[in-house]
């Protein structure tokens, strides 16, 4: 008998420890919250200073408003980095609360298994009994613990996503690909020369690129840009995908996200997005964002066992400005009809494929980019003539939404079975009687009703509709001017349109920039597809790629502008798909 009273107090010093981490978890969350809000009410009194800065705008020089407004942005930056580190701090705190939370819980199971047979063996019935209740105890704790955890895991998300709108819902990167082979080969006879080769464009920082050209006989040309996120020539495949990983925990979230890779041919667009052509190979160092994408989601996935997934695949190419469907049975075929609906653009008739894990991504991959058109230039043997669109459709449903259908479906049938109980007694005969004939009331309830017999069930029906969430992932192009190019004849047609629909893209990026009444979406079938996403509710990312040598100084510019401009834009906040439950 002492043996079993040692282990008992052992057990209730367990249960102790546990309920004082418990607490001290529960302490330095307060204070995280305390700290995000303080964050919060510091960056709205920078935003108003902004505002304000930017209203004196006329009557300050522009030198002391550069330095305003540097200095403004710097510490709003600063505010956000800090705000990042708590969110990193309490995510942290989050899952080593989890972890020992879920080690505990074992620990205590296997405890309490010990004492329940030590019991059965050496106490009587009356000591199984108080275990047992404090079983049930332990139990129902162990739920409200993990209602927290799951209240944590969702203040996670506001929390994540208050970071993302941070940072913008468009957001520009830029990346300086390495010097290649191809750059020392002179375009034309009139080019740039022997120093054509030399590098003009270097990313100084995280986050600004700068162009220096010395051309003899030429003005010198210095120009700064700064983008969110610069990656210079030494920057891995992986380390360009870290800084678009964020974006797609948004996804599952219940916000759109398109990713959009912009530049001249050979500047390493394609590279980026799907990497190279060995896209099975075992490393994976060498695999784009396409690829890397796809095994985040499918990881994001697997954590959320709560609820059900179902991802699919469509791939479109934008050839001569018109939409091919790479995936159909005969590859290329045209889908002309787009249809519009609130926050969705769709292509009717538009071949999607069930896609189950990264490998078959990699597969359909592989075989839509051999179907891709392509045609050798001067800048590049291997250039892609087209507009590549992968498009990832998510759809999510939450099965504690079918349990709650269930519940409200047996209430309203319990309800409606004890009104028609009711309506079979005189005065509730009368009662009814008088609703009917009553002309203020519109409607009948179902008891009243002349058609329902007394045995009869009315019939209720309830559907869950499941939410989709988008990540369309694009390769566009090559911009750059016909000389620069080097084709003739029927090629001619295709860097016409190649032109005109990046013009169009640039256009659409411009009226939203200043915010006018009409946005000419319709110019384009690029820019009609991707309505949704530039101007819609998707967050958008825009990989630039330029090239650094001097030889392609003019297409690296006209990159670098159009970044530029995208960062101009000023869209609404991006609306968060929901599921919606129906009942009739």
């Amino acid at each position: 008998m002492p043996l079993f009273v040692n282990r008992d107090q052992v057990f209730a010093h367990q249960v102790h420890l546990l309920e004082h981490k418990l607490r001290a978890k529960e302490e330095r969350i307060l204070e995280l919250e305390t700290e995000t809000a303080i964050l919060n009410v510091r960056l709205a009194e920078s935003l108003a200073k902004l505002q304000e800065e930017k209203d004196s705008k006329a009557s300050n020089p522009p030198q002391v408003e550069n330095k305003i407004t540097r200095s403004s942005i710097a510490k709003l930056i600063s505010e956000v980095q800090t705000l990042k580190q708590c969110l990193s701090e309490l995510f942290a705190v989050y899952v080593s609360f989890a972890t020992e939370l879920e080690e505990k819980s074992k620990q205590l199971q296997e405890n309490v298994e010990q004492q329940r047979c030590y019991s059965l063996k050496e106490c009587g019935q009356d000591t199984v009994e108080n275990l047992q209740a404090r079983l049930t105890t332990l139990e129902r704790s162990l739920a409200e613990e993990r209602d927290r955890c799951g209240a944590e895991r969702q203040r996670r998300k506001e929390l994540h996503n208050t970071l993302v709108e941070l940072r913008g819902n468009i957001r520009v990167h830029c990346r300086v690909r390495p010097l290649l082979p191809f750059d020392h080969v002179q375009s034309s006879p009139s080019g740039w020369g022997p120093a054509s080769s030399e590098q003009v464009i270097h990313a100084i920082s995280d986050d600004t690129v700068v162009v220096n050209c010395m051309k003899p006989g030429v003005p010198a040309l210095n120009k700064m840009f700064e983008f969110e996120r610069v990656h210079g020539p030494e920057d891995s495949q992986e380390a360009v995908f870290e800084e678009v990983k964020p974006l797609l925990t948004s996804l599952l979230d219940g916000y759109n996200v398109c990713i959009m890779a912009y530049g001249q041919t050979g500047s390493g667009k394609t590279y980026t997005m799907t990497g190279s052509p060995e896209l099975n190979e075992p490393s994976g160092l060498q695999q784009g964002i396409i690829v890397k994408a796809s095994e985040e989601i499918f990881r994001l996935i697997s954590e959320k066992p709560s609820a059900s997934h179902a991802l699919e695949m469509s791939v479109m190419e934008v050839y001569n400005n018109d939409v091919l469907d790479l995936l159909a049975k005969d590859a290329g075929q045209r889908r002309e009809k787009v249809t519009m609906s609130p926050g969705s653009c769709q292509v009717a008739s538009l071949t999607q494929e069930p896609v189950c894990d990264a490998c078959e991504v990699m597969q359909i991959m592989s075989r839509v980019l051999r179907l891709r058109a392509h045609c050798p230039t001067l800048v590049h043997t291997d250039s892609s003539r087209s507009h590549l669109i992968v498009t990832l459709t998510i759809s999510s449903k939450n099965p504690n939404a079918q349990a709650l259908a269930r519940r409200l479906q047996s209430a309203k049938k319990s309800m409606q079975h004890s009104a028609q109980k009711e309506s079979w007694s005189p005065k509730s005969r009368r009662a009814n009687a008088a609703v009917r004939n009553s002309p203020e009331d519109g409607f009948q309830s179902p008891a009243s009703s002349p058609s329902l017999s007394p045995c009869a069930s009315p019939r209720l029906g309830t559907s869950q509709m499941p939410f989709q969430t988008k990540l369309q992932l694009v390769d566009l192009a090559g911009s750059e001017c016909v000389d620069m190019t080097g084709v003739s004849g029927g090629a001619l047609w295709e860097v016409s349109c190649i032109n005109r629909s990046l013009s169009a893209l640039s256009d659409v990026l411009g009226a939203l920039a200043e915010q006018r009444p009409h946005v000419p979406y319709r110019n384009s079938k690029l820019t009609h597809l991707l309505q949704d996403a530039i101007g819609g509710d998707a967050k958008l990312l825009v990989m630039l790629c330029v090239s650094p040598t001097q030889r392609f100084i003019t297409e690296s510019l006209q990159t670098l502008s159009f970044g530029a401009r995208a960062r101009q834009v000023h869209r609404d906040p991006v609306r968060k798909k929901s599921n919606t439950l129906k009942v009739k």
